[in-house]
């Protein structure tokens, strides 16, 4: 049979992909081209739609390559493609389900592809998405769908918010919540929400609203995705900046170095270019200014009637279907609302009362909730019957040691929130147990005695109370708090700072070798600034505060002479800077230490710390902790402590840090005590001679090893002929040879990189 020639026309029209190159190039002159087979796409789309289900292999295949072929060029004909998105839209909404899954995703592509050339506007395509996401069987679509949703919102709001569209989409996810309670459609509302949230795209109160509502659901889902994304949202954001801040950085030093040995190319040029375009992008990006994202617990418009519905309809009915661990979840967000807001549910306590048991399961999560749920404006009265029932049924000696441990945790975690809730006979019974033989249940209860010593000691012993908190009880510093009562914030240190700027700069002034007064006349907001440029000096009454200046008097202080004139007017003698401050020093201390507590800094108020006023406030808090003095091991040990004791009341509260201490009851094996062992060693390098750390530090340079090296290295073998050909060499050629070699030596190498 004899081979048919094919014209050229139509070789262009089989050939799809090079004529949607061409027409990107000329579109006016391929004008009649894409309208020939635009016709021939409404011709296929007729057959397809009569029998979409009957579709032969040929047809579809066909149909394909054309809808993709015209959603890429159909930009360039706006006029003759302004039907085309809606006749997409309409196959794929009315026929998802019988559609070839190819020619599906295939049709769902190219909606994507044409509202990125701006053929469709976002909301009509999200608009035709949300339904069939809803709605389709198919696990691979409703994955695609998700993903085109996603990615459309990203793109939207990634130069600027779209606040239009935002609040379309928002609209449509709340109505799918609330039209119907007890569907499962609104699992896919919480789903996006939760990831646009983690990607810091929707920060607002509106997505807070929609996973509230998902938290009043009826659908199972839908309650668990809300309460985890209050639980967790906001951690999760944190961990995805932390990661896209840290990506992998990039070596310019390294970069240049090779391309200056290295042979020189295209390739490497243009790698380097984008090298440096991505480092000067996180330069930019390290200089923004961090974005202020609240947390979604503060971004909530009624957390009252919240709380209360959440343990009305998930807690305290009785008809309702979430099992222990998901009623555990929604008992830490109510605990977690009640103790962030101050919220007052008199009945969430008493529905405490029947699970704190050692054999309730899970009561570790009780008594952490429990706590959590505890702020200083909770009715002591409230609180005292809980507290009583957790030393009778977790604190006595029948008690097994973790049970015990966890139970005096727990009991220090609700009094170091409400203090009051601690009658002074039961403090007294429970502090005893710091002499117990376990060692976790002995850390509890000192970790009790501890707190009441710094908050409440008149309700201690005295022989419990300590020296601190006995001096302070002397002296009335120390009172027991009253209910409702807040005390002042200021950032802590401060007053550390304000001492040293009183005491230790003026120090450091006249080390550089400048006087007390220029530090004070070029200090900003000084009085005396402005009479100095008038030519004026001014004696101030109170003397003391002119940093080593004192007035000494004579001994008759005013004499008058038979003239009449006044005598000799007051002299100053300038003492020593060293003994002015020591004689300072003596006579303030007592009354500085008396009034440090007592008196509230005025520093953050009265002047703008700068950067430098804030790492040197660093280093004071550093140097006045003891830890710097410890090893290592007990630094860490120390500071896991402090953390713990200085931890807020506002921070959640989880059961691992209840059981913290009931590890330390349990006897160590030889595993463990190895395991502890190295984990308090990781900062410990790998011992190394300085040779090894050179090639290190040179191969992570991407620098080589030197010639004399790899001659070192190499086969003795070869290297005989060379030797060989050296002895044989003449008197001659040994000359000629190292006038090359010192010639090659002031050109820099054979590729004469001398000064690069």
């Amino acid at each position: 049979m004899v081979k048919r020639k094919v014209g050229a026309l139509e070789k262009l029209q089989a050939d799809l992909p090079a004529l949607q190159y061409k027409i990107r190039q000329d579109p006016s002159s391929y004008r009649d081209d894409f309208i020939r087979q635009y016709g021939l796409y409404e011709s296929h789309r007729e057959i397809f739609l009569q029998a979409p289900s009957s579709a032969t292999e040929i047809g579809l295949t066909s149909f394909l390559d054309l809808v993709d072929f015209i959603s890429h060029v159909a930009h360039c004909y706006p006029t003759v493609t302004a039907h085309f998105p809606s006749e997409l839209l309409r196959i794929l909404t009315s026929h998802h389900r019988h559609l070839d899954p190819e020619l599906r995703e295939k049709i769902v592509g190219s909606l994507v592809l044409l509202r990125r050339k701006n053929n469709i506007d976002s909301s009509t395509l999200l608009h035709a998405f949300f339904p069939i996401l809803t709605s389709t069987e198919s696990k691979s679509l409703r994955k695609l769908l998700f993903q085109k949703i996603l990615s459309d919102l990203r793109t939207s709001n990634q130069k600027a918010k779209n606040h239009r569209l935002n609040r379309t989409v928002q609209t449509v996810l709340y109505n799918l919540l609330t039209s119907d309670r007890s569907s499962s459609e609104g699992v896919w509302a919480v789903k996006l929400t939760r990831e646009l949230w983690k990607r810091q795209i929707w920060t607002d109160s509106k997505a807070v609203e929609i996973m509230k509502e998902a938290c009043l659901a009826d659908n199972e889902k839908a309650i668990v995705g809300g309460v985890r994304f209050f639980l967790g949202g906001d951690k999760e954001r944190e961990e995805i900046g932390d990661e896209s801040s840290d990506g992998e950085t990039v070596d310019l030093g390294r970069l240049k170095h090779q391309i200056g040995i290295n042979k020189k190319s295209k390739k490497k040029a243009r790698a380097m270019e984008n090298a440096v375009a991505q480092t000067k992008k996180k330069e930019r990006q390290k200089r923004q200014p961090h974005p202020l994202n609240f947390s979604a617990f503060h971004l909530l418009h009624d957390p009252q009637s919240f709380a209360e519905a959440l343990f009305s309809k998930h807690l305290q009915n009785t008809r309702s279907k979430l099992n222990l661990e998901q009623k555990l979840q929604v008992l830490q967000l109510v605990s977690r609302l009640v103790g962030l807001h101050k919220l007052t549910i008199i009945s969430l306590y008493s529905y405490f009362l029947k699970h704190l048991t050692p054999r309730q399961p899970s009561v570790t999560s009780f008594l952490a909730s429990l706590a959590q749920a505890t702020h200083s404006l909770v009715p002591p009265d409230v609180l005292e019957p809980l507290v009583q029932k957790i030393a009778n049924e977790f604190v006595s000696e029948a008690a097994a040691s973790p049970v015990a441990s966890a139970g005096l945790n727990a009991i220090r975690e609700i009094c170091f929130r409400q203090p009051l809730a601690m009658n002074d006979v039961l403090l007294q019974d429970l502090v005893m147990y710091r002499k117990s033989k376990d060692k976790g249940v002995m850390m509890a209860a000192k970790g009790l005695l501890s707190l009441y010593r710094d908050i409440s000691p008149e309700m201690l012993k005295t022989r419990d109370r300590g020296k601190e908190a006995a001096m302070g009880l002397r002296n009335d510093k120390r009172r027991k708090p009253r209910f409702g009562e807040e005390a002042t914030g200021e950032i802590e240190g401060l007053s550390l700072l304000e001492r040293w700027k009183e005491e230790d700069a003026p120090k450091s002034t006249l080390e550089k070798g400048q006087s007390t007064e220029v530090a004070q006349d070029r200090s900003p907001g000084s009085a005396d600034s402005n009479d100095d440029e008038d030519g004026w000096e001014v004696e101030e009454d109170d003397s003391d505060d002119s940093g080593g200046w004192i007035d000494v008097e004579s001994d008759t202080d005013v004499y008058n002479d038979d003239s009449g004139h006044d005598g000799p007017p007051t002299k100053k003698h300038k003492l020593d800077s060293s003994e002015g401050n020591d004689h300072e020093n003596k006579e303030n201390k007592s009354i500085d230490d008396a009034g440090l507590e007592k008196r509230t800094s005025t520093l953050a108020t009265s002047k703008i710390l700068t950067p430098a006023d804030f790492t040197k406030l660093k280093e004071l808090r550093l140097e006045a902790s003891m830890s710097k003095l410890l090893p290592l091991t007990q630094r860490r040990r120390f500071a896991q402590q402090q953390a713990r004791l200085n931890r807020h009341p506002d921070d959640p509260l989880t059961a691992t840090e209840i059981e913290g201490l009931a590890d330390l009851s349990k006897k160590a094996s030889k595993y463990d005590k190895i395991k502890l062992a190295k984990e308090g060693k990781v900062d410990r390098s790998e011992h190394k001679s300085n040779e090894a750390k050179r090639k290190e530090k040179k191969y992570s340079q991407g620098k080589g090893t030197t010639n004399k090296e790899k001659a070192r290295k190499k086969n003795f073998l070869m290297t005989l002929g060379k030797a060989k050909g050296k002895q044989k060499r003449s008197l001659v050629e040994k000359g000629r040879i190292l006038k090359a070699h010192v010639e090659r030596g002031r050109r820099g190498g054979k590729r004469g990189n001398k000064g690069r």
